[in-house]
């Protein structure tokens, strides 16, 4: 080949680093791109000419081709924007193009694509959308049992409407009362015995129609009697619930003990709540939920024995007039008890309820099980969608498209549900272009792409000389 082969293989090596020096620019030039992943360059010899043993070979020409970096990370950087997301580990994020609009309302390619550009923001439709434009992809969560529902991820869109308000109908109490109250009197009385009861309880003595020793809680407290049922009696602190209208109920709640065992009967308590707070002389003011019994025993002291089933229900609870229904209260397995307390107050460990008033949406987040989750107005949280990731066989040779997405080809493999990685909010995975690194290929590129220059001239001042001689 000679020196028009040397010549050959000088500019084969010029297009080489000129291609290497393409990269080189392009990983520099998306230093700060969102998610890039850096392309690297490769060279292989191509061996030309020289037959025989190894003495007869020639060194050939040189060809340069693009190295993907997809499987090196990028730092997660820190960022306080809820939805944006970066991705710990292996895997992407299943997106799809915007082909247009209809009427308004876009409409998509069709074609997943998948990237590790994690700057998502919610646009007018309600739906995820990144920097370079691309919708994001999950599966929606079934909000009763909280399960993904099917198996194709479709495009996350986030309903904005507001949710509506839930009727509470279960509230959870768990506590001590104490084994002697910090009032001394017991509540007491009969059916028919309300006003004498009370007055008597103040005092201690026994109303007609009860043993001697033993006293029974009623039904109702009336507006003229609230006194003396306060002095005989403890509060039981009180809980907002909420009506079918999501309207706020507030539940103030008193404990009366109304029986002190005497070996024949259990110690009893009364639950009260104030059902009407603008009552007046005879009317009802306090209402009667039920009766809890304890066991005062050795081996079983404080333990509540009835209800059994350690709930109470208040039928058609109404207070000032706002009904909420019927409201199950559930103790929770030996979670109300009665031990000694020397304050003689109730204490009150727990007491929630399952109702809320309807609300707007306030904002979306990324969970740390990378799920969307939708905040409202009034407090309450929904898991909207499990957010999608993939993974790849062959990632290094999935097809570049713009905006840090990615093609299936058929040496990269179909995606596979699922990844090692975890989702990370409010992260963004920077770039994984090192500036030093860069600049150090920079320096070799250009001196060998100068040093191939410099074959080029050798060659010609050879090429002249050949030429010469026939002159």
């Amino acid at each position: 080949m000679g020196v028009f082969g040397a010549l050959n293989a000088a500019v084969s090596g010029l297009s080489a680093q000129a291609y290497a020096l393409e990269n080189i620019s392009g990983n520099i030039a998306n230093a700060s791109t969102v998610g890039y992943k850096r392309l690297d360059t490769s060279f292989s010899d191509l061996v030309g000419g020289g037959r025989g043993a190894q003495p007869g070979q020639l060194a050939g020409t040189v060809s340069a081709s693009s190295r993907a970096t997809n499987g090196i990370q990028g730092d997660l950087q820190q960022s306080q924007v809820n939805t944006y997301m970066g991705i710990n580990g292996s895997g992407y994020f299943v997106v799809q193009g915007k082909a247009g609009e209809v009427d308004g309302r876009s409409i998509f390619s069709g074609d997943d694509l998948y990237t590790r550009r994690g700057d998502f923001d919610l646009d007018k439709e309600g739906r995820l959308v990144n920097g370079a434009g691309y919708y994001l992809m999950g599966q929606p969560i079934d909000p009763v049992t909280k399960n993904v529902s099917g198996s194709v991820p479709s495009i996350i869109t986030v309903d904005t409407s507001v949710i509506p308000a839930v009727l509470t109908d279960r509230i959870q109490y768990e506590g001590n009362l104490p084994t002697t109250p910090q009032t001394s009197a017991k509540l007491a009385g009969g059916d028919d015995l309300l006003d004498s009861a009370l007055t008597k309880a103040s005092t201690g003595a026994v109303p007609d129609g009860a043993a001697a020793g033993h006293t029974v809680g009623v039904d109702a407290i009336s507006a003229d009697d609230e006194v003396a049922f306060l002095n005989s009696s403890i509060a039981g602190e009180a809980i907002t619930v909420y009506n079918s209208s999501g309207t706020p109920v507030n539940v103030q709640m008193r404990w009366a003990k109304t029986f002190e065992d005497d070996g024949s009967q259990p110690d009893t308590w009364s639950l009260y709540y104030l059902s009407d707070s603008d009552a007046t002389g005879a009317n009802p003011k306090w209402t009667k939920v039920s009766d809890a019994q304890f066991d005062s025993s050795a081996a079983n002291g404080g333990k509540m024995t009835v209800p059994a089933n350690d709930q109470m229900a208040i039928t058609g609870l109404t207070v000032d007039g706002e009904t909420v229904g019927d409201v199950s209260l559930d103790f929770g397995t030996n979670a109300l008890t009665q031990f000694s307390d020397s304050n003689g107050r109730a204490k009150i460990s727990k007491l929630t309820q399952n109702g809320y008033p309807s609300g707007d949406l306030t904002g979306v987040s990324v969970s740390e099980a990378g799920r969307l989750v939708a905040s409202y107005s009034n407090g309450r949280t929904r898991e909207l969608y499990d957010i999608s990731l993939v993974s790849f066989s062959g990632e290094a040779w999935l097809e570049r498209v713009d905006g840090g997405a990615y093609e299936v080809t058929p040496e990269s493999g179909e995606p596979i549900a699922g990844a090692q990685g975890r989702i990370v909010g409010k992260r963004l995975e920077a770039s994984n272009t090192d500036i030093a690194d860069e600049f150090s290929k920079l320096i070799v590129t250009q001196q060998a792409y100068s040093a191939n220059t410099r074959i080029v001239n050798t060659g010609d001042q050879m090429l002249k000389e050949a030429i010469n001689m026939i002159r």
